[in-house]
C-alpha cells in the first residue's frame, strides 16, 4: 500500500485485512537513483509477535514525556543468529529515522493535503490525456490514487524518449501503453507542459 494514500482511503484493518505491508519511499526519501529506501509491515495486535524485525513501543520517561523504547526485537540476527527472520541494517534504519521525521513534521493535516494534491494532480492529468486521440486509459472505470496506465497511438518508447529530450520525466513503458504518474510536486503548469509535448510528438 502507498502510505501517504492512506490520508485519504480507510486503513487496511478497516477493510479487514490482518496483514498490510507497504513501500516507506513517499515517506520524505528521495528516489537517490532506485535507493536505498524503507518497506514497512503492519499487522493485528494478535499476530505482532510473528512479525520480523524490531517493535518500538511508546513510553514516558521518568519526567513524564513522551518516548519510544525498543519492545521486541527477539527475531534478530544478533539474539537468535541463524534463526533469525530479520536484517535490520544502517540504511534501513536511517530512511527510517527520516520516514519518522517526515511524519511528525507533516502531522495528519499535512499528510492529508499531500494525498489530495496527488490524487488532484493525477486526475488532472489523466482528463488531459484523455482528450488526446489514442491515450484512453487501460481501465478507464477503475479508481486510481496517482498511478493509471494508458494506450498510446505511437510507440511508448518513442514517445518518452521525444518528452526525456524536453526534460520531461513522462512515464514507464509497460505492456499495453504507458504507466503515468503524477504527485504533489508537479504543479497544472508542469502538466500542461507535458500536455503540450505529448501532441507535438505525435502530430
Amino acid at each position: 500500500m502507498n502510505p501517504i494514500a492512506m490520508a485519504l482511503l480507510k486503513s487496511p484493518g478497516e477493510c479487514g485485512a490482518d496483514v498490510a505491508i507497504g513501500d516507506g519511499q513517499p515517506l520524505g526519501i528521495p528516489l537517490s537513483f532506485g535507493g536505498p529506501t524503507l518497506g514497512f509491515m503492519a499487522c493485528k495486535k494478535d499476530m505482532i509477535r510473528k512479525l520480523p524485525g524490531r517493535i518500538v513501543g511508546q513510553t514516558v520517561d521518568a519526567a513524564g514525556r513522551r518516548c519510544f523504547v525498543l519492545t521486541l526485537q527477539a527475531r534478530e540476527q544478533h539474539i537468535r543468529r541463524e534463526k533469525a527472520s530479520s536484517n535490520i541494517c544502517s540504511n534501513q534504519a536511517l530512511c527510517a529515522l527520516t520516514a519518522s521525521a517526515y511524519c511528525a513534521a507533516m502531522g495528519p493535516a499535512g499528510l492529508g493535503e499531500v494525498a489530495r494534491a496527488c490524487c488532484d494532480n493525477a486526475h488532472y492529468l489523466a482528463e488531459k490525456l484523455g482528450k488526446i486521440t489514442g491515450f484512453e486509459r487501460v481501465t478507464p472505470h477503475a479508481p486510481f490514487f496517482h498511478e493509471f496506465v494508458t494506450k498510446t497511438p505511437v510507440p511508448a518508447e518513442r514517445l518518452l524518449k521525444v518528452l526525456e529530450e524536453k526534460g520531461i520525466l513522462g512515464g514507464l513503458p509497460v505492456e499495453g501503453g504507458i504507466l503515468w504518474c503524477a504527485t504533489e510536486r508537479n504543479t497544472p503548469e508542469q502538466i500542461d507542459a507535458l500536455i503540450a509535448a505529448v501532441k507535438e510528438a505525435i502530430a
